[in-house]
């Protein structure tokens, strides 16, 4: 009987494992959305808009000059 069983018994033992994986995942998923949907609610912000661009893309206004501070202490 124990024969019987055992494949069995694997066969939930792993199901179990990638179910807990699967909602870590989701988990990750969930919080990835989250940020995600935060990051677009500050892009609908103009100013914010401008400073992204500004940070990210070095995008400037005519006759405006970016300065980037590089770090010195490395």
């Amino acid at each position: 009987m124990g024969v019987n069983i055992f494949p069995d018994w694997l066969k939930i033992m792993n199901n179990k494992n990638e179910i807990a994986s699967l909602e870590n995942n989701y988990e990750e998923l969930l919080n990835t959305e989250k940020s995600l949907k935060a990051e677009v609610e500050k892009l609908k912000n103009p100013s914010y808009l401008e400073r992204y661009a500004k940070e990210k893309f070095l995008y400037t206004k005519p006759n405006e000059i970016i300065i980037r501070k590089t770090d010195t202490n490395k």
